[in-house]
């Protein structure tokens, strides 16, 4: 029920995932009212799909707070619920990313050990993608978070790359050893001293990360939301010039239309719908939040996610990673015991 659009993008966006993976089958939460119109232009889906009716629903000015307290019964709190009861391998929302985070949170818990699951995201590269995390769900991380912010990119980027050993890197302001603040260094210290189920590469600065020298790229939240910003807001006015120079005159129209075939490939490989859908990593179980403003298209992708993400395994591989950093480090447990 969440996003712009709500059952208008969700319910296509299931049908066109269902021509992809013919063995799915949803549940979807919600309005049956608003939902089943929908569903009858998707026959197919119809077929594959049952409807769970709740008026409740967390609409997107709803603080956290407030969804906790009121969102019981709620769409949101029905779907993450089926996910912790089994019913479901994943749940895909485009509400309120807040709500989702806190709801998710607390009905799934995090993993052993986890203090703060993080979100992460799909970056294209001139290689094709890399995973990026956290892009948001926290300020600032400690040393043993950044560690463990590089399994959970690990695995997602397993899951999603089908990359078996991905190369990791750690954002900083430089690649020198020492550059950086101490939890970013001591970070560093322990991905680069330890036997890890990575290939960990050292520090990446931020013009490397679209260069696609690593498969996953760890950085706290704060920072990581605000590269993310910067990049789709330089996307958005990089295509706006480039409208305004082949529009400019006649020749250059000219020349717009004599390279349409090569501008229309720029235009699909820079499309940010193939990229959509970020999952909440260090949680037991499979959330994936998906931009409201997408298409079915885009939440399309935001399924595939998901469902890769479930046939990998991903939660059982990844609390197993996790639990061998933790007993090679020992120092990330005592610094959450401190703090």
């Amino acid at each position: 029920m969440g996003g712009d659009a709500g059952p208008a993008v969700v319910v296509p966006g299931a049908a066109i995932a269902l021509e992809r993976h013919p063995g799915v089958t949803f549940l979807l939460f919600g309005d049956e009212g608003r939902i089943a119109p929908h569903l009858l232009e998707h026959p197919a889906l119809l077929t594959r799909s049952r409807i769970i009716h709740t008026d409740a629903v967390v609409e997107m000015r709803d603080k956290p707070s407030q969804a906790l307290r009121r969102g019981r019964g709620s769409s949101m709190w029905l779907a993450v619920e089926a996910v912790h009861k089994g019913e479901a391998d994943f749940v895909v929302s485009a509400g309120n990313t807040g709500a989702l985070m806190a709801m998710a949170r607390l009905v799934l818990t995090p993993m052993v050990g986890i203090e703060r699951p993080a979100i992460a995201g799909q970056w294209p590269t001139l290689t094709g993608a890399c995973i990026v995390l956290d892009l948001g769900a926290n300020i600032g991380a400690t040393a043993a978070q950044l560690a463990e912010f590089a399994l959970m990119g690990a695995a997602m980027a397993r899951a999603v790359l089908h990359i078996e050993r991905p190369r990791v890197g750690l954002l900083n302001i430089g690649v020198e050893e020492i550059k950086g603040i101490e939890e970013v260094k001591q970070a560093h210290a322990w991905l680069k001293e330890n036997e890890l189920p990575i290939d960990y590469i050292g520090f990446v600065e931020g013009d490397q990360i679209g260069q696609g020298i690593a498969d996953v790229i760890v950085v706290e939240g704060f920072a990581g939301n605000i590269a993310l910003k910067t990049a789709e807001g330089t996307a958005k006015q990089m295509a706006a010039w480039v409208r305004e120079a082949l529009s400019g005159s006649i020749a250059a129209q000219v020349g717009a239309f004599l390279a349409q075939q090569g501008l229309r490939a720029l235009k699909d490989r820079m499309d940010p719908r193939r990229f959509n859908g970020g999952p909440f990593l260090g949680l037991n179980g499979i959330a994936i939040k998906s931009h409201g403003g997408t298409d079915a298209l885009g939440f399309a992708s935001a399924i595939e996610v998901g469902y890769d993400m479930a046939e990998s395994r991903v939660v059982e591989r990844l609390a197993s990673d996790l639990d061998a950093l933790h007993g090679k480090l020992g120092e990330p447990q005592q610094a959450r015991g401190s703090s």
